[in-house]
């Protein structure tokens, strides 16, 4: 028996947390990383339980089982071939569910495998649907997994005003909780008037090594989202997410996205060197390298860019000191400083927003941008600023935690 038992394998393993179930229709939010501990599918195992009566399912952002490659690609609905229901795409023609959608059910479970960072959008889908769920006196049940990047909080608060499908409401861009703490925290912090359980995993270790919130060695890494290949990747994802509203690669298109940037026109070694010189401190807990690469899709593609990889997955890993946020913002400075004409930021539509700037949205606020874009500002500075909002973050969250 494995030392670590996630919320999807408890209800499997124990017919009593499964009793409240009989005799509701089911609803199930899933994507490819939703699968037990011995790899089937959340779907599949759930349908094969007979007193449970499974009448629909839900796909958020690249689809219930991860069709969707690149970035924003909508997903349509469809009926499943195995087991004859629809499939609703919470990232197609709506991102709410419908009245309809939500007929199709009486409990809702929830069982989706985050990153650990406030704009993967599966949080704001778990809001909407806690919302819908309110509104239409439904029942959703959480199975809860691990945040795979643990118990560490970065950066600033989403503001007031800045909320988007990227930003669901007023967390760091690290926040450091599960899922199922993400809910009792929108229930509370919303007040929602819903009925919502969580089915908290057994033998969650979030500070324990070497995996530091992932069970490394215990369960396999299954992409949640296609661009999210291994831990190393959500370990860097609060910082090189930021990349999505630049002009650099983020490595899409590459064996190794979200963990490198570049430019066909920077130069790599003066920019690391660069950032060494402002704030080393920033820098703790990896390694930098320069390397090159060719995109085969995305930003740059087919030209040859040159960039940073970000290394976490060897002995110089320091999880307490690693802070992915402030290195993509000093990434972002350093370049300022070598070159402070450099068309940065990128102006383009992103996740349904077409009047505000994706590097805010990301942020939640102009003020990294800001911050960047201010040649008189610090390291200190950001750091001053960002540290209240940790601070205020840490103390807000810890009656949420369940672990």
């Amino acid at each position: 028996m494995s030392a670590i038992e996630f919320g999807l394998d408890r209800l499997l393993n124990n017919p009593e947390l499964r009793k409240p179930l009989h005799g509701r229709r089911l609803a199930l939010v899933a994507h490819p990383a939703s699968v037990t501990a011995r790899l089937t599918h959340a779907l599949d195992a759930l349908a094969a339980l007979p007193e449970l009566r499974l009448t629909a399912a839900f796909g958020p952002q690249h689809g219930l089982r991860g069709d969707k490659q690149d970035n924003m690609i909508e997903s349509p609905d469809f009926v499943d071939p195995v087991h004859g229901i629809p499939v609703f795409s919470l990232y197609g023609e709506v991102r709410r569910p419908t009245p309809a959608m939500i007929d199709s059910f009486d409990v809702l479970l929830i069982d989706l495998q985050d990153l650990g960072c406030r704009i993967y959008t599966f949080i704001t889908t778990l809001r909407y649907l806690l919302e819908a769920a309110a509104t239409h006196g439904k029942s959703v049940w959480i199975l809860d997994r691990p945040n795979p990047v643990g118990r560490p909080l970065e950066g600033l608060l989403l503001r007031p005003g800045w909320e988007s499908f990227v930003g669901a409401g007023a967390l760091p861009m690290r926040h450091g909780l599960t899922m199922g703490e993400l809910a009792y925290w929108f229930v509370g912090t919303l007040g929602l008037d819903v009925d919502c359980t969580v089915i908290a995993m057994h033998g969650w270790l979030p500070d324990a090594a070497p995996g530091y919130g992932w069970p490394a060695g215990e369960r396999s890494w299954i992409n949640p989202s296609p661009n999210a290949p291994n831990v190393s990747m959500a370990r860097c994802y609060a910082g090189t997410v930021m990349l999505e509203g630049t002009t650099l690669s983020e490595g899409r298109g590459t064996t190794r996205p979200l963990e490198l940037f570049g430019a066909p026109d920077i130069d790599a070694g003066r920019l690391i060197a660069t950032m060494d010189a402002l704030a080393p401190d920033w820098l703790l807990g990896c390694r930098l390298r320069e390397c090159w690469f060719e995109p085969t899709f995305h930003k740059h593609a087919g030209r040859l860019c040159r960039g940073v990889q970000i290394h976490v997955d060897d002995g110089h890993y320091q999880h307490p000191w690693f802070r992915p946020w402030r290195l993509q913002c000093l990434a972002f400075k350093a370049l300022r400083r070598l070159h402070p004409d450099y068309p940065l930021w990128r102006d383009f539509a992103y996740e349904y927003e077409n009047d505000r700037l994706a590097i805010d949205l990301i942020n939640g606020s102009p003020l990294l941008r800001e911050w960047v874009d201010d040649p008189a500002a610090t390291p200190a500075d950001l750091d001053a600023l960002s540290r209240v909002d940790e601070d205020a973050w840490e103390r807000m969250r810890q009656e949420f935690l369940l672990y």
